[in-house]
């Protein structure tokens, strides 16, 4: 079955192909590029994907009328098609889980809380049920002479730390290479690392994850 883009979701959003929601994904990510790359490596008939364009919006710092005027917090809604605030609805969500998998960078990591803290206020009762979850993507290759599989971390300090001890160890040729977005990374990565629930750097985030992110990007409303 072709994925249902419907009168009433999202222009961008482009849908699965199942009507059940048991093991449907809404993968939310940052940039039609991005977008375009998911769709690629992902399964047609339970994962769905739909970019959002630019930072988004503080919700923390946002009415409950900015945020219903707001085109990214919309689509959202739209998509997931349980309501928000005092109108949310658990039992008519359109997908099982929601995955925030955004670019790996400052940018894409900024981005991926501020939509973190969005569902923690308006949709909270997803986070209090493990709906929502985050994917870390590869944000550096390591190879070197010899290597039977590449090397993939997430972390900058990760990246000095390995490389480093390659070195030590004698291998020759280590050689660095920095993903610069999600598009950058290929389908076959992509799919293994961050698409894939069977095999991707994945976790479901809580309530204490996002009152941790309020702490870093919003402290005045902890």
């Amino acid at each position: 079955m072709e994925p249902d883009d419907s009168p009433g979701l999202p222009a961008k959003l482009k849908d699965c192909g199942s009507f059940e929601v048991e093991s449907t994904e809404l993968f939310i990510v940052e940039g039609d590029s991005a977008a375009k790359a998911v769709e690629v490596a992902r399964n047609r008939t339970l994962q769905a994907v739909m970019p959002i364009q630019g930072k988004p919006l503080n919700p923390l710092r946002s009415s409950r009328e900015l945020v219903a005027e707001y085109p990214c917090w919309q689509d959202i809604i739209s998509a997931m098609g349980c309501g928000w605030d005092t109108d949310f609805d658990l039992s008519k969500i359109r997908y099982e889980r929601v995955v925030l998998l955004f670019d790996p960078d400052a940018d894409g990591i900024h981005g991926s809380m501020l939509v973190l803290i969005f569902f923690y206020r308006w949709m909270r009762p997803l986070l209090e049920a493990g709906r929502i979850h985050l994917v870390r993507a590869p944000l550096y290759e390591i190879t070197y002479d010899g290597v039977v599989e590449p090397i993939y971390l997430v972390a900058e300090d990760a990246r000095i730390n390995v490389a480093d001890r390659l070195i030590s160890e004698g291998k020759t040729n280590v050689v660095k290479k920095r993903f610069r977005g999600l598009e950058s990374i290929g389908p076959a990565i992509l799919r293994r690392y961050c698409v894939n629930p069977t095999t991707r750097n994945s976790a479901p985030m809580q309530v204490a994850d996002a009152e941790a992110a309020i702490e870093v990007f919003s402290p005045e409303h902890k």
